[in-house]
């Protein structure tokens, strides 16, 4: 049985397209950030583009762990930037702008996640 299941609604098909752009996103982080970090640079590159990148996967297996691990990963970005620069607006906006819209996306794919995780164990209870 495959952990990935074609979408059935427009809303499925949606939150796949967000999961495919949140896990183009955090390789690049991955690997850029552990550039950065060989050379003295900070880890949170490659802290948060792991978790951005696994919560990706899990979105497009289905799962709300990945949307909830999105939502923290942004959550952590928050903390990380106001750390960073203060309640400086402009300072603010590059790091936490991005990933504020896509966090909103995620928090609506919520529903359709917890659906198709409800569909996928009724199915594996069935089989059982």
């Amino acid at each position: 049985m495959s952990v990935f299941t074609a979408p059935q609604t427009a809303g499925g098909w949606a939150t796949l397209v967000l999961a495919v752009v949140i896990i183009a996103l955090g390789l690049p982080l991955v690997y850029m950030g552990a550039e950065l970090a060989f050379l003295g640079g900070s880890w949170y590159y490659v802290l948060v583009g792991l978790a951005v990148t696994v919560a990706g996967i899990l979105m497009a297996m289905g799962r709300v762990a990945g949307g909830m691990l999105y939502l923290a990963a942004v959550a952590f970005t928050w903390l990380w930037a106001l750390w960073e620069v203060g309640f400086d607006g402009w300072g603010l906006l590059p790091r936490v702008f991005g990933p504020t819209l896509l966090a909103i996306g995620v928090a609506l794919s919520l529903p359709v996640l917890r659906r198709a995780q409800a569909a996928r164990t009724t199915s594996v209870r069935e089989v059982a």
